[in-house]
């Protein structure tokens, strides 16, 4: 019976890992000056906000997809800890810590993805196991 549940919690996996960063993209677009000032105010460049929100909407999409989910899981990873520590780690400030350890167990999760891969129902499954013409 479990061995039925893989292939399906791979996939609510992947959606539930980029439903946060789907969402977060969009709202930067809707909030595009107040979240560049904050970047700004936090000493990270507001010219890279068009980048972080191509990468958080278009990694969490090739996520659900599955497709170069290892590449895309270690972009995200790291997304995570980088800013992470940028914008939470504040010893003094409880709140903000508990959102940088939220940050780093998200880490933590797309490592597994990066260990394990997507799994049976992706992109990278069904690209791996085609047959291209030119292929012997």
């Amino acid at each position: 019976m479990t061995d039925k549940l893989v292939p399906v919690s791979e996939v609510l996996g992947r959606i539930l890992l980029a439903a946060l960063f789907i969402p977060a993209g969009f709202s930067k677009i809707s909030g595009y000056e107040g979240t560049q000032g904050y970047m700004e105010a936090m000493g990270v460049p507001g010219m890279l906000l068009p980048l972080v929100i191509l990468f958080e909407i278009g990694g969490g999409l090739l996520l659900i997809a599955g497709y170069q989910t290892r590449l895309i899981a270690a972009a995200l990873a790291g997304f995570c800890v980088v800013s992470g520590f940028i914008f939470h780690f504040q010893p003094a400030d409880q709140i903000q810590m508990i959102l940088f350890m939220k940050n780093i167990a998200i880490a933590g999760g797309f490592l597994l993805l990066v260990a394990h891969g997507a799994g049976d129902y992706s992109l990278d499954v069904k690209l791996k196991h085609r047959k291209f013409p030119l292929q012997a």
